[in-house]
């Protein structure tokens, strides 16, 4: 019965996509005869916060994957599971992994599994752009799972660009170093037709992941050991065709992966090295199709299909002390969305969009419930946008269904809505400073596993809800006949609650946990991101990019617990930054890169058995660009952790110390 409203809810929200077109129809026949109006287009403000990374900034750094860039974003927090293989998560404002949406080239990476994206399986080297919301993305015209997060990460993958009388475009990348790493990749983009055109990315990395670490016991650092079993071998390949069409485009991709890795695991009571094993699968195919009938309606569809197979092995027989695992997953994704867009009037612009996802997840563990989801999420956006004001609003209603095995019971339905205000307001014309503010409210769904998984999950559990309250201002100005050529300044004050806190929980049985709601985390804290650009002369220019964070991130769950109640939760450090400094001279780039993590506790029990002290690392990079036999190549060193710091981003975790990184690059 819930199946047949999903489908009613999705073919209602397109027969109002097609109303909506009707209706736009019309306003174009009365309006075909304004030809003589002219009508100047501007690039309107981001009027939330947003933080990006793009082009050759991106190319520059350290960095060895997404997770890695994301460092340098102001809020966030990554927990790095150790090594250029370890599992990568990010959180943002501290409201917890799961309340992160990443997506890559505007649609959504899912996981209703566990609800984590691990971002260190995305290369940098077919990236475009990395983006970071706070909120969601001001434009309106969107899909409906784009209103669905408290905080998003946009992945934009390269899209073709040819040179004048060029058909095709090649680089050629080899990356060697530290860790005994082996990392080659081609990208390969033709031009098929003046409208069409293709591209092919391939990628492979091995590493044994094998690094020495100092191993912190009473009274200091005093034993030195090697990182084992942490190898990973990957390959990554994805294609893509790319159309263009009068007044829009349309887009189709194919993504695949596929690993093996060692896991190398805490290092706990004189344990350095452990024997698990992970294999992954991915695979999806999605399409995006975006057309402008004229002035007035915007049409935008996506599509999407995904494939995940995860295997996971802890064996006795190589390691006495560990119990014997072997799990497989694998998940499936359908996913259809339809957005809208209609401009009533010069200033005013409304946005339905229609979403329906299912997801199924089979797994060969006893008793396995087999769940299968279905939701469908229909999202109602308005926009006024004035000279020196903005302002937005939206309602997102979220309706879910569970199956599961017949002799099982399912969590039951969900229906939830949720709004979002956004407002941003220029007080001075001919200054570029602008004011803003947002508040949302937002809930994530229990994970499958949350609900299912056998002996911990628990199908009473309540989604997790987030508000989120934001003022901020952004300042920009460019110079002229001087040094200083460009300054960017953001900040931002915030407060977020989560409410329903999902968290594990041991039962009578050490080894059976559940989960339950059991949370109350308050957030309070400032963002700060300072940018500026200079140049000496024809020949030299420098870029810097200065971030700062102060969060004060508290769990309010018990008052009766004197050690947890109002402490500051896990791994959330109040003081974090992060600097950029790039200078160019000619054809010589020098790059250096700083992160800081304050002093933060293991747990909320705030103790000095749990505290930890803070870390930086320095990284620096020399590239030089040169041109043999009409070929453009690229030369680069990378030393990260040139001060050798020893740290951990996750407790038992150790980080590699200095470690080289060198890359050739050939661009046909």
């Amino acid at each position: 019965m819930f199946r047949q409203i999903h489908f009613r809810v999705f073919w209602i929200g397109c027969f109002l996509s097609m109303f909506l077109l009707l209706s736009a129809q019309s306003k174009l026949d009365s309006l075909h005869h304004l030809h003589e109006v002219v009508i100047t287009a501007k690039i309107n403000k981001e009027v939330i916060p947003v933080q990006s990374l793009s082009g050759d900034k991106l190319e520059k750094l350290a960095v060895h994957s997404v997770a890695d860039a994301i460092r340098y974003f102001s809020g966030v927090q990554i927990k790095d599971y150790g090594g250029i293989g370890g599992l990568k998560t990010v959180n943002i404002r501290s409201m917890g992994t799961n309340h992160v949406g990443v997506f890559y080239d505007g649609i959504e990476l899912g996981n209703a599994q566990n609800g984590v994206i691990d971002l260190g399986r995305f290369s940098l080297d077919n990236m475009e752009a990395v983006t970071l919301y706070n909120g969601q993305k001001s434009a309106i015209f969107q899909p409906a799972k784009d209103f669905g997060s408290a905080g998003s990460i946009y992945l934009q993958s390269r899209t073709p660009v040819f040179q004048a009388n060029k058909a095709y475009h090649v680089k050629a990348a080899f990356k060697t170093g530290s860790f005994g790493v082996v990392n080659p990749s081609l990208l390969w983009e033709q031009k098929l037709s003046e409208n069409v055109s293709a591209s092919l990315s391939t990628e492979y990395m091995y590493t044994t992941g094998k690094y020495k670490f100092t191993y912190a016991v009473a009274g200091g650092y005093d034993t030195t050991a090697v990182r084992r079993n942490g190898d990973v071998n990957a390959l990554r390949t994805e294609g893509g065709l790319y159309g263009k069409i009068k007044g829009g485009y349309w887009r189709t991709k194919a993504y695949f992966y596929n690993s093996e890795r060692g896991y190398p695991g805490a290092v706990v009571r004189n344990r350095f090295s452990h024997e698990d094993r992970q294999w992954d699968t991915n695979f999806f195919l999605q399409s995006s199709f975006k057309k402008d009938f004229g002035e007035a309606y915007s049409l935008l569809l996506n599509t999407k299909y995904a494939y995940d197979y995860l295997h996971y092995l802890a064996d006795p027989r190589k390691e006495e002390a560990t119990m014997y695992v072997n799990n497989a997953y694998r998940q499936q994704e359908v996913y259809l969305s339809m957005a809208n867009r209609v401009t009533v009037l010069p200033f005013w612009d409304i946005n339905l969009s229609v979403d329906y996802q299912w997801n199924k997840l089979n797994a060969n563990l006893t008793d396995f419930p087999y769940p299968r989801r279905n939701t469908t999420l229909v999202a109602a956006a308005t926009s006024l946008h004035f000279d020196r004001f903005k302002f937005q609003v939206s309602v997102l209603g979220t309706f879910v269904h569970e199956n599961v095995a017949s002799d099982t019971t399912s969590a039951g339905n969900k229906m939830e809505f949720t709004p979002t205000a956004i407002a941003s307001y220029k007080p001075f014309k001919n200054i570029d400073f602008n004011l803003r503010a947002f508040y949302k409210r937002i809930f994530r769904m229990p994970t499958l596993n949350d609900l299912y998984y056998t002996f911990i999950g628990n199908i009473k559990l309540k989604p997790e809800y987030t508000n989120q309250y934001n003022i901020g201002f952004t300042y920009q100005k460019l110079f002229t006949g001087t040094w200083l050529q460009a300054l960017n300044v953001q900040l931002d004050a915030y407060y977020n609650e989560v409410e329903n806190k999902i968290i594990a929980t041991p039962t009578n049985n050490f080894f059976r946990w559940t989960m339950i709601n059991l949370g109350l985390v308050e957030i309070k804290g400032v963002d700060v991101v300072l940018q500026g650009g200079w140049k000496l002369g024809d020949n030299w220019t420098f870029d810097s990019r200065l971030s700062y964070t102060y969060q004060k991130a508290q769990d309010f769950t018990d008052k009766l617990d004197e050690d947890t109640y109002g402490g500051q939760i896990s791994y959330i450090p109040w003081h974090s930054g992060s600097a950029i400094l790039n200078a160019e001279y000619k054809s010589w780039e020098l790059n250096y890169s700083f992160i800081y993590i304050g002093e933060r506790y293991g747990i909320s029990a705030n103790t000095p058995h749990n505290y930890y002290l803070p870390w930086y690392t320095s990284d620096v990079s020399l590239a030089k660009k040169f041109n043999w036999k009409k070929k453009d190549f690229k030369l680069a060193l990378e030393v990260n952790n040139i001060l050798n710091q020893q740290y951990e981003v996750v407790r038992a975790y150790p980080m590699p110390g200095t470690n080289f990184k060198f890359i050739l690059n050939l661009t046909i």
